[in-house]
């Protein structure tokens, strides 16, 4: 899933489940969830038989369209001067990597960065509109989902009631050599491990390593407190671990096991779990703890359906680091899926959230933030940052901003 050092997972369980729109955060508050009920089973759907659709590969092959022009966006102050900041921090990275979008290239951005690091007090509105033209990718049509950096109950020891290990890399996770495995759809060889008798395998599942597949290695950097808020963190894949003498260690992402993401929202709603009628719940991730809570046994089970295991390591810093190597800012950062999104650019988004309206920059990516216009909206840490991104669900308008003279060298008009 997400990078947010990298954020990877992928996001996000957020971006996996449905949630019922509200003018702010999840639709249901804590205080009037439902009591403990007994789970409606509904079958599954059956499968269908339509073929799917193959998915373009890039921006380009998705369809190029030139949007509107950035003067006309009504940027609000405060809204471009903090994608303005998270600009200016990318500006390193975005002009020397390659984007795998094919809409720009590294020289493209130079101009533009070279003025944000001068641009002083003048208006961050401003900017935008003198640098930067507007396109739209496909469609246009946006979807908006949300993450945060959680903050849970941690130690760096094994203190009585942090039990739950957090793990570093394990250096017998590794990918396996030509002809050993079938490549992957990317091309790249698959993560496992090579077992006692030489054969590549899958790596430990997340039932496996919960039961102690990797006890005794040397591997802990951290223990927390509460088995569901640390899945939940790994669903991040950042956070702050906050100790019994307040102390904070911020962890991030260093690997994954290399098991396929499951979106346990999704899961529970295929079960008929998720909905507002006897014994439903919110689909928000709000929702989907107070599911697990209400039910121990049948959460602790929901939870393995996900076998993707995340491995962290400590972070220094300010802020937790996304994709693209540097901090994603609350209200400023986003995920985006890197084939449609350079990293780096600036996203105009309109959605029918209007708290997720406005400018952001593309600086993280995550598993489950697939395809054009598809993005993750980084809100930072702390309750309330929780609170929104668990309910964040947007639709809209999605327009990328590029450099000045990009749609022109692509051809288009």
């Amino acid at each position: 899933m997400r990078r947010l050092s990298a954020f990877i997972l992928p996001v996000l369980l957020a971006a996996c489940v449905q949630v019922v729109p509200g003018p702010k955060g999840p639709s249901r508050p804590a205080a009037s969830r439902p009591a403990a009920r007994p789970p409606v089973q509904k079958p599954r759907p059956a499968p269908s038989t339509q073929p799917a659709q193959p998915q373009p590969a890039s921006a380009v092959a998705a369809g190029v369209k030139a949007g509107p022009a950035v003067s006309s966006l009504s940027l609000g102050g405060s809204d471009a001067a903090a994608a303005l900041a998270s600009f200016r921090e990318s500006c390193p990275r975005v002009t020397v990597r390659n984007d795998a979008s094919g809409l720009t290239r590294p020289a493209d951005w130079r101009a533009a960065c070279a003025a944000a690091a001068s641009w002083g007090a003048k208006p961050a509105a401003q900017f935008f509109a003198s640098y930067f033209e507007t396109a739209r990718i496909g469609d246009g049509r946006g979807f908006a989902t949300g993450y945060y950096e959680p903050e849970i109950a941690g130690s760096r020891l094994p203190v009585p009631g942090y039990a739950v290990p957090v793990y570093a890399m394990p250096g017998d996770l590794v990918r396996a050599k030509p002809g050993d495995a079938t490549p992957t759809s990317s091309g790249r060889m698959p993560l496992g491990r090579y077992d006692a008798g030489g054969s590549f395998v899958p790596y430990h599942d997340r039932a496996a390593i919960e039961q102690g597949a990797l006890s005794g290695k040397g591997l802990e950097i951290a223990w927390v407190a509460d088995p569901i808020e640390f899945f939940f963190l790994q669903v991040q894949g950042s956070g702050r671990l906050r100790a019994p003498d307040g102390s904070v260690m911020r962890i991030g992402y260093a690997g994954q096991n290399g098991l396929p993401y499951t979106g346990i929202g999704g899961v529970m709603r295929d079960r008929g779990l998720v909905g507002s009628g006897p014994g439903q719940y919110s689909g928000s991730m709000q929702g989907i703890i107070q599911y697990i809570h209400d039910n121990p046994r049948d959460g602790a089970a929901l939870m393995r359906e996900n076998k993707s295991w995340v491995f962290f390591k400590e972070l220094r810093g300010d802020g937790p680091l996304g994709a693209l190597g540097v901090p994603v800012r609350a209200h400023a950062s986003v995920a985006a899926d890197p084939r449609f999104v350079p990293l780096g650019a600036p996203v105009w988004l309109r959605l029918d959230r209007r708290e997720a309206t406005g400018l952001w920059v593309a600086q993280d990516t995550g598993g489950a933030i697939k395809g054009a216009n598809r993005f993750d909206t980084f809100w930072g840490s702390g309750d309330q940052a929780r609170l929104t991104a668990g309910g964040m669900s947007g639709r809209g308008e999605a327009l990328i901003l590029v450099p000045k003279g990009t749609l022109a060298r692509l051809g288009v008009r």
